[in-house]
């Protein structure tokens, strides 16, 4: 099996069988961002709750494509128990493989499943699909607890 054909499968099976797609109940401390790609039209509603710096749960729900939709359930496993500066390290390295700028040595190690979405830079288009779920968890982890953006 080719490389591509590997990471479209791990992309579908994030899409079919997304990671932590049901909002948690809004708790007190926790933060709601809704994040909307106008170029498509896929959407996502996203809820952290951060204590002492460590992100105890990000839960999600969204409607668009495959890529959208499976790239936020990467980024929602790959978060989950994270510190917010890991997060925030993570996320920085997912766009640099989106913006095609290269990764560090060890990105495959780092971002596991999300090294999938390494040909969306191919696709400028693509790139905003991929990108929603991370940066609607960077815009929610740097918010202050129970702010909720519409």
């Amino acid at each position: 099996m080719n490389l591509e054909k590997m990471y479209q499968e791990i992309i579908l099976d994030h899409y079919k069988h997304p990671q932590f797609k049901n909002l948690a109940p809004m708790v007190s401390g926790a933060v709601e961002v809704h994040h909307i790609n106008p170029t498509c039209g896929d959407e996502v509603t996203l809820r952290a709750q951060v204590v002492d710096g460590v992100i105890e749960s990000v839960t999600w729900d969204g409607l668009g494509c495959s890529i959208s939709q499976a790239s936020t359930s990467v980024m929602a496993g790959l978060t989950q128990g994270a510190t917010v500066k890991s997060a925030l390290d993570l996320t920085a390295q997912f766009l640099l493989l989106m913006q095609g700028k290269g990764v560090s040595t060890d990105a495959d190690e780092i971002l596991e499943d999300g090294i999938a979405f390494a040909g969306v830079a191919q696709y400028p288009a693509r790139v905003k699909c991929a990108l929603l779920g991370w940066m609607a968890l960077k815009d929610a982890i740097t918010r202050e607890p129970g702010e909720i953006n519409e």
